[in-house]
């Protein structure tokens, strides 16, 4: 859609400066024309939510409160949150029972993908669970720890080198965590995921590498 957004042509009303423009045509799950900008916005479909994959829910913070008891904090990720629910948390494996979820002080029935809830668990110190944890269902493929995992990296900016023993601070989803890079196991092409040498020697600024990451 051809548009301005400086002098507000075909921003929300059909502009008469691109008579060349005859509109847009789409049909994926519904179909649907125009000509303007807030046409085409509305006319995307949201996406699918993962609601019926096992439950990830990212802990933000947990918060102590008088008369409730301890309150986590976080996003549904994947799968569907609910009174009721025993949920464990990894690292730590301290399981609970959820007693309620609300999100912007209005209790929900549930928490779906997308949502920034929090919810009320019993017997559980604030010191037990933390930012950076993960609540998955209990009874349904709750969330493990991993001993290792694979990680592209692409040495953008770095005074030294990067090697096995090096040890990064790893930023995922809420976690802060340090990490040990165990093992080059190959270089890779950055535009395109192949292997151009095996295995690698140090990578240097703009390479791109396959390393055996420990938590």
């Amino acid at each position: 859609v051809p548009i301005s957004g400086f002098n507000g042509e075909s921003m929300v009303e059909v502009s008469t400066t691109c008579p060349w423009f005859k509109g847009y045509e789409k049909e994926v799950k519904s179909k649907a024309t125009g000509k303007a900008f807030l046409e085409a916005i509305d006319a995307i479909d949201p996406p699918s939510r993962s609601s019926d994959k096992p439950l990830r829910l990212t802990l933000q913070d947990v918060y102590k409160i008088g008369g409730i008891a301890t309150v986590p904090v976080g996003r549904v990720e994947t799968g569907v949150i609910k009174a009721g629910m025993v949920v464990t948390f990894t690292p730590g494996g301290v399981t609970s029972e959820v007693k309620s979820v609300e999100m912007h002080h209005e209790q929900l029935t549930e928490g779906v993908p997308g949502d920034n809830v929090g919810f009320n668990v019993k017997n559980v110190s604030v010191k037990e669970i933390r930012r950076g944890n993960v609540g998955g269902d209990s009874k349904h493929d709750p969330p493990k720890g991993a001993e290792s995992f694979n990680a592209q990296v692409i040495v953008l900016n770095h005074p030294g080198q990067v090697g096995a023993g090096y040890a990064p601070v790893l930023d995922c989803q809420t976690a802060h965590i340090a990490c040990k890079f165990s093992e080059l196991l190959e270089k890779i092409d950055g535009r395109h995921p192949k292997c151009v040498e095996k295995p690698p020697e140090f990578p240097n600024l703009g390479d791109a590498a396959i390393i055996k990451t420990v938590p």
